[in-house]
């Protein structure tokens, strides 16, 4: 949650503090401001609301932009104190000689507070948490703010990621960050911070990647980073190799759609960089041996949201392929069960960011248990991917979009890749059968291609449909772990109230609520169960439902009992969650357009959690 954006160089700090803003406004956009250095003063402007409201004030003032060439700045997903121009940041210290920006959650602020004000007489004027680290740096600060961060971040615990600037100081910013992201860019003549690259893509690819603990100052010509020790580190850089036009929309009126559109793509970036020439499944960061695989007696799959319901699939895929238990776990939960982990347990987390926080606290509970850590992640570098043992990176280029789409998609075809590999290595899988899996994942990004060429057909359902506000999605199988991907994304971007179940489950309380017109998504594309799918919609049917079939092509039977029928290209069983999720996906997308929802940038929402 939240984005900060630092910058030190020869002027017009504003403009791309802003800029970068801009881009990271996809993890918080309850507020947002900027601090500024004029000559050693300290300058703030902050808004409630979206960036442009900062810009407008901005506009009205009478600063010289021009010759400022130090600042930070912050767009906000509010924790603490609801979202107002008091609470949102950057936060001054009382003698406003000190501001700061904060990612994430300083879990001690309230003893840290009370002890302020009763030995230092510091009157707190915001409710937030982050307030209490620019009045706890100024408590310490005696002309080197590097040492007072040290001294601060010693008595504070739990998730953040800090940038401070000091009025004293006009050539340096310092930052820190504990289990949130923080990167430094290189630039020339001119440096930066951020919490994700696309804030700094249009001006460096050159990156350091802050640890745990660390912390960093910025100068103009220099980035230097020190340990918990206060001893100097030596930083290997990361190249960054996608372009910039990834992380724009290029056309497209939302970067949802336009991240549905790119899904193909992803699947065969993700795919046949894993594929041997003879078909068999290399994973490259991952190296598991046979002995490895047979003396796993259990895996756990554990993630949240979206990711959570790529993991459920994983499991079918694991279970099935390579003959090994498997558990899925919300990772909220996970620590909190006492679960059975040991030194035979594979672990594996699943993160779009890699830097949820929730995922990162199991991920740290199974290692400290002897388990055998593997994260599936898109962003390279995060810190579930340095924290793990093996790590798959998806592939799925820059996600923008607060809804997942092409993340879940290029996340399930890891798990699929990753079950046939310990399968095979195995010796379980048939290698036929293998093959002909492989076949299938191979035609898909075609396949879906073709799907997405009908997207004009389900664009008019949602017309139909847009007005509504309560929606079940059912099925049987993988199709109920898709249904929940399906009811997912249209709750968070729509905000109807949408619920998914397993099919089965139906008459036993839940078809209580179905009732006329009631809205039922009805996923059938498992053909052993198809025939039992057809009796559930004749259920929800006889009780007056409008429903949604969506079927494979052939399967027409379907249309007899479905009041609509969407089809997904002809595939194996095994297979159809790569498809069937688009069409819930592009549905979800066009009944929020049609209520005017802000797609992109749904209400209460940001795309990365960094909070537990």
């Amino acid at each position: 949650m939240c984005g900060i954006v630092g910058y030190i160089g020869s002027g017009n700090a504003e403009k791309i503090v802003i800029e970068g803003l801009k881009k990271l406004e996809y993890r918080g956009y309850d507020s947002s401001g900027i601090a500024m250095n004029f000559d050693g003063k300290l300058v703030v402007e902050k808004r409630k609301g979206r960036i442009t409201n900062l810009e407008e004030a901005l506009e009205k003032a009478s600063y010289d932009f021009g010759n400022c060439h130090l600042a930070i700045g912050h767009t906000r997903w509010a924790t603490h104190g609801a979202p107002s121009d008091v609470n949102a940041h950057p936060h001054f210290s009382m003698d406003h000689r000190i501001a700061i920006v904060h990612n994430g959650i300083v879990e001690n602020y309230l003893e840290i507070k009370d002890r302020l004000i009763k030995e230092h007489g510091i009157k707190f004027v915001s409710e937030t948490d982050s307030e209490v680290v620019a009045q706890l740096l100024s408590v310490y600060y005696k002309g080197d703010l590097e040492e007072a961060m040290f001294r601060a971040i010693a008595e504070m615990r739990g998730a953040y990621s800090i940038c401070a600037i000091a009025a004293d100081e006009p050539d340096r910013i310092v930052a820190t960050r504990k289990d949130a992201p923080l990167l430094a860019g290189i630039g020339n003549g001119c440096n930066f911070l951020a919490s994700d690259i696309p804030a700094l893509l249009k001006h460096s690819r050159e990156f350091y990647l802050i640890e745990n603990g660390e912390v960093v100052v910025l100068t103009r010509n220099d980035i230097k980073i020190y340990n918990s020790e206060h001893q100097p580190v030596t930083r290997d850089v990361f190249h960054v190799s996608w372009d910039a036009d990834s992380a724009e929309k290029e056309g497209y009126d939302h970067f949802m759609i336009k991240e549905i559109h790119e899904q193909p793509k992803g699947l065969t970036e993700t795919l046949e960089r894993r594929l041997g020439a003879d078909g068999t499944v290399k994973l490259d960061g991952i190296h598991l041996t046979k002995e490895d695989i047979e003396g796993f007696d259990r895996v756990y799959i554990v993630a949240c949201g979206t990711a959570y319901h790529a993991g459920l699939i994983g499991k079918y895929a694991i279970e099935k392929f390579a003959k090994i238990p498997v558990e899925v776990d919300v990772a909220s939960e996970f620590r909190y069960r006492d679960p059975f982990v040991d030194s035979r347990t594979l672990f594996i987390a699943i993160s779009q960011s890699g830097e949820t926080l929730d995922t990162l606290a199991a991920l740290r509970e199974a290692k400290s248990k002897g388990a055998r850590i593997m994260s599936v992640v898109n962003v390279v570098g995060s810190s579930v991917a340095r924290e793990s043992d093996d790590v798959f990176y998806t592939w799925a280029g820059p996600e923008i979009a607060v809804a997942s789409t092409k993340a879940y998609t290029t996340q399930l075809m890891c798990m699929y890749l990753i079950a046939l590999y310990m399968g095979r290595v195995k010796g379980v899988l048939e290698k036929a059968y293998h093959d002909r899996i492989v076949e299938e994942l191979r035609a898909i990004p075609a396949k879906l291609e073709k799907l997405l060429e009908g997207e004009q057909v389900i664009k008019n359902l949602a017309k139909e449909l847009y007005r509504i506000e309560h929606v079940f999605f059912i099925g049987r199988g993988t199709d109920s772990a898709v249904a929940l991907e399906g009811s997912l994304k249209l709750k968070e971007i729509s905000y109807i109230n949408s619920f998914a179940i397993a099919a089965g489950e139906l008459k036993h309380g839940t078809i209580a609520l179905i009732e006329k017109d009631t809205l039922v998504v009805a996923l059938s594309t498992q053909d052993r169960l198809f025939e039992k799918m057809l009796s559930n919609i004749q259920e929800v049917k006889a009780r007056g439902a409008f429903v949604i079939g969506v079927a494979k092509e052939g399967n027409a039977a379907i249309e007899e009992q479905a009041s609509r029928t969407i089809y997904i290209p002809e595939c194996m069983d095994e297979v159809t969650p790569l498809l069937t999720v688009v069409p819930l996906q592009i549905l979800a997308y066009y009944i929020a357009k049609e209520r005017g929802c802000d797609i992109d940038k749904p209400k209460n929402l940001a795309k990365s959690v960094t909070v537990e």
